[in-house]
């Protein structure tokens, strides 16, 4: 058996590894690369593996930074198929449309930009055109001078013998990826390969995400290992806990390759993040501020309208208007609303045996179109706004951004991982040190879609929401499980976070190693 390295090492995007074992070879996770996009173009479109050649691909969840190349490797030939859960099947049939919109979107814009800078050129220079001169480009470009004209761009760019960019994969190259999915339920085996079977596990990470277990024989030895994609808390609201029984007939674990975003860090105790978020929502609104939060669209959305439905339930928060505005994160939270089956006994306690929705309530909006959020934006009284991008690199959050951080009655509330070089780590970052001098002096500046803008909103961090877990909730689930494991591959964090978790793991007697990118282990 041979396991290589390909994504998410020493780094926490571009989820993929693959197994081989006789003639199958099983790809594990095939994800995106995000962060700035010059250095995460060349390895998002060179893939390390001749997709062909693959047999079938197992998906641990549906977060893009594990699933996000599904349509390029389907487009490069891959002729088998992506095994995953029921939920994350459901849940990518959103992700990877709206993944592919985005690259689209962000390939004309740049098309877009490179035309208009060469038509500015041949007009006398960029700056020294007229207000008339600038305005008859635009209406070349743009279709009443708001939406891009694809056309006319697309023309430009060959009349003039100008590079263009081309989007990372299509509408189209998605619509053909979601073809090649085949969704299970939890705890059944599924045939995969010659006498290869995959089981999926709850992972508690988010709805549907699985630690993946893959058993087969070779030379008449069986091996089992394990993937676990992300791993989730114990105690957090709406999803059941990481499994930790698994079949007593099962066998000693021969790799388990783990996650490590968190493995040098603790978070809040998840049972304190509702009284953390209230007191956010409180103070904010007394200031008459607004509430901030950027939230993935799939899972943290989900769990911040949760705990905000509870806190309005228990009457510890003021009846503000919250708004999610993200048509994507609407869409997923239907499929929320379809899967009851994997929420946990609280869940349905609270919330469905009382015959409540726990994703509505009286003063929340779910805005799908344009004109609402510009609406949403100019808003003055108090409100929270819920929107992606996540880490705030691209969407709606970056409008509601802009007009809100340069206002001290603002709040901008970090509920979850921002990776190194995004706009959200560099708030969170920026905002920590600036509270630190007491908010006092010149305030950090931070760029928002080309435009600087000083940070004078206060930014707070809820740790608690995470859905990774840290440290010792990770080394909880080795510890509390009944699983044997002889050696674990530490991937899917930053270099100091896997070489510390690698570490710590090891002082507690496990055979851990961090991999490097494109190695190869045998197990015989």
């Amino acid at each position: 058996m041979h396991v290589t390295f390909y994504g998410a090492i020493r780094e926490v995007t571009g989820s993929m590894h693959q197994l081989e074992a006789g003639k199958d070879r099983i790809l594990l996770d095939c994800g995106l690369f995000q962060g700035r996009r010059k250095e995460t173009e060349a390895k998002n479109r060179v893939f390390p593996v001749d997709p062909e050649l693959i047999t079938n691909m197992i998906l641990s969840h549906a977060h893009i930074d594990h699933s996000g190349r599904i349509p390029l490797l389907v487009k490069g030939g891959f002729n088998g198929r992506v095994i995953t859960t029921r939920t994350t099947a459901d849940a990518c049939s959103y992700l990877l449309r709206d993944s592919a919109h985005i690259q689209e979107s962000d390939a004309l814009y740049l098309n877009y930009k490179t035309v208009r800078g060469h038509l500015y050129n041949l007009a006398n220079g960029k700056n020294h055109l007229t207000n008339r001169e600038r305005s008859e480009i635009t209406k070349l470009l743009k279709h009443n001078g708001l939406r891009l004209n694809k056309e006319a761009i697309a023309g430009l760019l060959d009349k003039h013998n100008l590079n263009s960019v081309e989007p990372l994969y299509t509408m189209a190259d998605a619509e053909a990826a979601l073809t090649a999915f085949d969704g299970y339920p939890y705890n059944t085996p599924v045939t995969i390969g010659k006498g290869m079977t995959v089981t999926f596990y709850e992972a508690g990470h988010i709805l549907g995400s699985a630690l993946c277990l893959l058993s087969f024989r070779e030379r008449g030895r069986r091996f089992n290992v394990i993937y676990t994609g992300d791993i989730g808390r114990f105690g957090r609201p709406i999803l059941k806990n990481p499994t930790l029984r698994f079949p007593e007939n099962l066998g000693p674990i021969d790799l388990m390759i783990m996650e490590s975003t968190y493995g040098a860090r603790h978070h809040e105790p998840t049972e304190e993040l509702k009284d953390r978020l209230a007191e956010v929502i409180n103070d904010t609104y007394d200031r008459k501020g607004v509430v901030v939060i950027p939230a993935f669209a799939f899972g943290r959305t989900q769990d911040v309208v949760y705990i905000i439905h509870e806190l309005l339930n228990e009457g510890r928060i003021p009846k503000l208007p919250v708004f999610v505005d993200s048509p994507l994160a609407g869409n997923l939270t239907r499929v929320f609303a379809e899967h009851p089956e994997v929420y946990d006994k609280e869940t349905h306690r609270t919330f469905l045996e009382k015959g409540m929705n726990p994703f509505e309530f009286k003063g929340l909006s779910y805005i799908s179109t344009v004109a609402e959020s510009m609406e949403c934006m100019k808003s003055t009284t108090p409100h929270i706004i819920i929107s992606s991008s996540g880490m705030c690199e691209a969407g709606r959050i970056l409008h509601h951004l802009r007009y809100r951080v340069h206002n001290p009655n603002n709040t901008i509330v970090i509920v979850g991982y921002m990776a190194q070089h995004t706009l959200g780590r560099r708030i969170m970052e920026l905002g920590w040190d600036y509270k630190q001098n007491d908010r006092k002096g010149k305030p950090p500046v931070v760029k928002i879609l080309g435009k600087e803008y000083p940070l004078k909103a206060d930014v707070v961090k809820i740790g608690g929401f995470s859905a990774h877990a840290d440290r010792e909730e990770m080394h909880t689930f080795l510890k509390k499980s009944n699983l044997q494991v002889k050696n674990i591959a530490v991937v899917h964090g930053e270099e100091e976070q896997s070489k510390a978790f690698a570490a710590f793991l090891k002082e507690k007697g496990l055979n851990a190693f961090v991999p490097k990118r494109g190695q190869t282990i045998t197990m015989e």
